[in-house]
């Protein structure tokens, strides 16, 4: 425990009333969130909540946590740099799958490749929902949208199999309708060291009328204890590539591997966050003047 007295979810409670429509799965998404802090025995004060642009992305505003909120699609960066001055900070990416696999995806895909020490929730309801509901870069193709009347064309991405390819290693799924097996998840995320994906799978019950809590639940199952082994790089992206009649939830994969805060050279003096600054010697100056100069 990090923390003189346990925490509770009490803990994290914010006076701000989320806006959320009613059955969203940002709620399940909320609650299983706060449920791994306190697993993980961390305090409000040690948690930094890196969020984009969304309806899932106001959740810092609904958790009594560090939070900044970014620009759409570059909350990944954001959290990298917070984490490689702070690594005292537990820091967690909110954001979702247009946000993510749109503007976000190629921080995504270095994040993951570097392997900095963040936790990535990315919630996946395969529509924009806050732009009232266009289809998304994880929309089943033929979906139909205000944007897409006709279908989508586009092959959906996969967020899983694109974090392995990019060289994740953690990369996990879970389901918003099932609070407590996604609160687990996210509590092994947070214990990981490096980056770690935590793909989200939830319902819009506005605007995604295909993709429902009754849809998922008809196709979900658990690969814990099922002898499935998460070491093994091959059968993640098998993993995480099945989708239709049958959906995968779990770690799919997981390594332990140099983070990037370990290899970085300039964090071997500790956290710039904490560092004295000194001020420079005439000597100093006169040096960087003559190198530069």
């Amino acid at each position: 425990m990090s923390v003189a007295q346990p925490v509770t979810q009490k803990d994290y409670a914010s006076p701000v009333k989320p806006t959320w429509c009613p059955g969203c799965g940002d709620f399940g998404i909320l609650a299983a969130v706060k449920g791994a802090l306190v697993q993980a025995g961390l305090a409000p004060h040690e948690i930094l909540v890196v969020s984009g642009i969304g309806c899932g992305s106001k959740l810092p505003d609904y958790a009594h946590v560090n939070g900044f909120m970014t620009l759409h699609g570059r909350a990944v960066p954001i959290a990298t740099g917070a984490r490689l001055v702070n690594p005292g900070l537990k820091t967690l990416v909110v954001h979702g799958d247009g946000d993510g696999m749109g503007l976000g995806m190629g921080h995504f895909v270095h994040a993951a490749r570097r392997n900095v020490e963040i936790v990535d929730l990315l919630q996946n309801n395969q529509i924009y929902g806050l732009t009232k509901g266009q289809y998304s870069p994880t929309s089943d193709p033929g979906f139909v949208t205000s944007t897409s009347p006709a279908g989508a064309l586009d092959l959906p991405v996969s967020p899983a199999a694109l974090a392995l390819a990019a060289g994740a290693t953690f990369v996990a799924r879970g389901f918003a309708g099932d609070v407590k097996h996604l609160s687990g998840l996210i509590a092994r995320a947070l214990a990981h060291k490096g980056y770690a994906l935590m793909e989200i799978l939830q319902p819009c019950v506005t605007f995604n009328r295909k993709n429902t809590y009754d849809w998922y639940r008809e196709r979900v199952y658990d690969l814990e204890g099922s002898g499935y082994d998460p070491t093994d790089r091959v059968a993640a992206f098998q993993k995480a590539l099945e989708w239709g009649d049958r959906i995968p939830l779990g770690v799919l994969y997981q390594v332990r591997l140099p983070t990037y805060e370990e290899q970085v050279a300039g964090l071997r003096m500790g956290p710039v966050a904490t560092r004295r600054l000194e001020p420079l010697t005439a000597e100093q100056v006169e040096r960087l003047r003559a190198e530069f100069g």
